[in-house]
C-alpha cells in the first residue's frame, strides 16, 4: 500500500510512518515543521524514517500545497496534521486553530474526492472533544462538550470527516486519542517536561493541583489502532475512542517516574489551565469490537520508555534541520 501521512514529523506522524515503512509500505510523509514548538524535536522524529527507501518528505504547507496530483495514487490516508495545545487556542492565535484543524482538513477532503484509489482515510481526532463527559469511561454516544477552542476546532474537523464520509462515500474514520505519551511526545506535553525536570533535578511545575485523571495511551498501541483501522472494511464516517484503559491521577503518574528514575521530584503547582477538564476516560470496546485492538502497554512500562527516552535526548547531539 501507499499510505499519504500529514504532520509526519510530529509525535504520532513519525512513529506511524517509521510503522508504515517497516511493515513494507510505501510512505509520503508530510510537514510544514512549524515553529510552534522546538523544529529541532521534530527533525529528531524525522530521523526514525527519514533515510528509508520506501519514504518521501515533502516539506509543505498543506493550507497552500496541491493535493489532488498528490493523491492520485495513494490508497490510505493519515491525517495527523494539526495545531495541538489547549493553552495556545485561546486569544488571538485561535485563527491559527481554524486554518490548521478545519480549514486544512477540508482542503484535504475536497482533494480526496478526485481520488480513485484511496481505500481508507483516518482522522487523528482528541478526547478534548468530550470536554468534562457526564460518564466514565466514555463511549461515544457521549455528546461531545468542547471546553477549549482547540477542542471545539477538532471536533468541528471531525464532523467534516465524517460529514464527508457519509455524503461522498469517502472511506473516512476518526479516532479520539487519549493523551497519547511515550518517546518523541511533543517537549510542551506533561511527561516530556516532567521526566526532563526529574532527570535535571529541576522543579516540576504542575497545572492544577496534580488530582485531576487522565487515560493515558502509549504511542505504539496508538499506531497499531490506526493500522488495523485502514485494514478494515469500515462503515464511513464511523468515530471511535482510542484509550489505554487505565484511570490515573497526575500526582500517581509523578509517583511512577521518580520510582523509575530514582529521585524524588520537587514539585510547584500552579493555577490550572483554562479549558483544562478534571477527568477523562475512555471507552474503547467500540474500536475492539470491529479491529480486535487492545491496549498492550502499561502506564508503567510506558513511563520508564520515556523517561530513557528523556535521558538519550538530553545526551544526544544536536541536529541540523532537514532540507527537503
Amino acid at each position: 500500500m501507499k499510505a499519504l501521512v500529514t504532520g509526519a514529523a510530529g509525535f504520532v506522524g513519525s512513529h506511524l510512518s517509521r510503522r508504515l515503512v517497516n511493515d513494507g509500505h510505501e510512505v509520503v510523509g508530510i510537514d510544514s515543521i512549524s515553529d510552534y514548538y522546538d523544529t529541532q524535536h521534530k527533525v529528531r522524529n524525522l530521523q526514525r524514517v527519514i533515510d528509508h527507501e520506501r519514504f518521501t518528505f515533502i516539506e509543505e504547507d498543506l493550507g497552500s500545497l496541491p493535493l489532488i496530483p498528490l493523491l492520485e495514487d495513494v490508497d490510505w490516508v493519515f491525517h495527523q496534521a494539526g495545531q495541538p495545545g489547549v493553552r495556545n487556542s485561546w486569544g488571538e492565535d485561535f485563527g491559527n486553530y481554524i486554518q490548521a484543524n478545519i480549514q486544512v482538513t477540508q482542503r484535504l477532503l475536497e482533494a480526496a474526492r478526485h481520488s480513485p484509489t484511496i481505500s481508507r482515510m483516518v482522522y487523528a481526532s482528541s478526547s478534548s472533544v468530550y470536554g468534562d463527559a457526564e460518564v466514565h469511561p466514555t463511549d461515544e454516544a457521549v455528546l461531545p462538550r468542547p471546553r477549549s477552542p482547540y477542542g471545539v476546532t477538532k471536533l468541528a474537523a471531525e464532523h467534516l470527516w465524517s460529514l464527508y464520509g457519509t455524503q461522498f462515500n469517502l472511506p473516512t474514520v476518526s479516532l479520539r486519542y487519549f493523551t497519547v505519551y511515550g518517546p518523541g511526545q511533543r517537549p510542551d506535553m506533561a511527561f516530556t517536561r516532567f521526566s526532563r525536570a526529574i532527570l535535571s533535578g529541576q522543579p516540576i511545575h504542575v497545572y492544577g493541583d496534580g488530582t485531576q485523571v487522565r487515560d493515558f495511551t502509549y504511542i505504539d498501541d496508538v499506531v497499531e489502532a490506526n493500522i488495523l483501522v485502514a485494514e478494515q472494511g469500515l462503515e464511513p464516517g464511523i468515530v471511535m475512542n482510542v484509550a489505554g484503559g487505565g484511570f490515573t491521577s497526575v500526582n500517581e503518574t509523578l509517583q511512577l517516574l521518580s520510582e523509575a528514575a530514582g529521585r524524588e521530584p520537587h514539585i510547584i503547582y500552579a493555577e490550572k489551565v483554562a479549558g483544562d477538564v478534571k477527568r477523562t476516560g475512555g471507552d474503547g470496546s467500540l474500536l475492539r469490537k470491529i479491529t480486535g485492538w487492545v491496549p498492550k502497554t502499561s502506564l508503567q512500562e510506558g513511563l520508564e520508555a520515556q523517561l530513557r527516552w528523556a535521558a538519550g535526548e538530553e545526551l544526544a547531539p544536536d541536529k541540523t534541520r532537514f532540507a527537503s
